[in-house]
């Protein structure tokens, strides 16, 4: 059996705030791409417990987030998607799963919450709000491939259940800041929500690892438990744009008849 494992940085206990982990200027950012990593091995080691013997990891992260000299030699890197979404994600795939993920934008209570860039205020699809997390999912949900895993901040694992109750989730750390932030601008929306409280990334791991055994082990034994997410063609896009530099606050609409892919991909 194959998984896709999507990996984020933002969403990773013991990343603390963008300046300093994001980015290669940051002065921590070696650290944070560690930290990510080991979480990700935790998964691939679970994964393979129960059950899974082929294991591609999407590094995710705009300026790279995986240090492949100390991924787990079981999974393959995957990095950079020439052809858009899906992101090389197709049916040879039997799950999918996310690791390090965050919050969808103008979420409260989210650390480092926001959607592709801190440009978006809102991006919802037939009126059902969502962030990477669901674009993603709703791209597998095309494709037939459940999700059925998720790590990452405590705010984004109750997304993430939201639009998947059925899945397993492992929270390593929980935003503190309130409000949306939907008022603000694009810098100052980028800082307003680094406030959280982090568990020990050992003891992360080794939830990540649990849980990802379990659920491959239910995958395995009950793949019927495992649903698809309700959303009926057409599909009808909408993304609301905060002001970033001199552009004015902007919407954007966009439609398709049959396929929430091809929907993306015209963003």
């Amino acid at each position: 059996m194959k998984v896709y494992v999507q990996t984020d940085l933002e969403g990773v206990a013991g990343v603390i705030n963008v300046d300093d982990y994001l980015a290669p200027s940051g002065r921590y950012y070696d650290k944070a791409r560690r930290l990510l990593t080991e979480e990700v091995n935790a998964a691939v080691r679970g994964f393979v417990r129960g059950g899974f013997d082929a294991i591609v990891v999407a590094d995710g992260h705009g300026q790279g987030g995986i240090d492949m000299e100390i991924l787990d030699s079981r999974a393959r890197l995957m990095r950079g998607w020439p052809t858009g979404w899906p992101l090389l994600l197709d049916r040879s795939y039997d799950a999918l799963a996310f690791v390090g993920q965050h919050a969808k934008a103008g979420t409260e209570h989210a650390h480092i919450p926001h959607t592709q860039w801190w440009n978006y205020i809102d991006l919802s699809i037939n009126g059902m709000s969502i962030g990477e997390y669901g674009q993603l999912v709703l791209c597998a949900n095309e494709l037939d491939i459940p999700v059925i895993f998720a790590a990452g901040d405590a705010a984004f694992c109750r997304e993430a259940k939201g639009l998947a109750p059925w899945i397993e989730t492992v929270a390593g750390k929980d935003g503190t800041a309130p409000g949306s932030g939907d008022e603000l601008d694009s810098e100052a929306y980028s800082h307003s929500h680094e406030a959280a409280i982090h568990l020990h990334p050992e003891v992360v791991r080794r939830a990540i690892e649990e849980a990802a055994f379990e659920v491959a082990r239910r995958f395995v034994a009950d793949l019927a438990s495992f649903g698809r997410v309700a959303v009926e063609p057409p599909y009808r896009l909408v993304a609301r744009f905060r002001k970033h530099g001199d552009r004015p606050p902007d919407e954007v609409q966009r439609e398709h008849p049959s396929s929430i892919i091809q929907l993306l991909n015209m963003l």
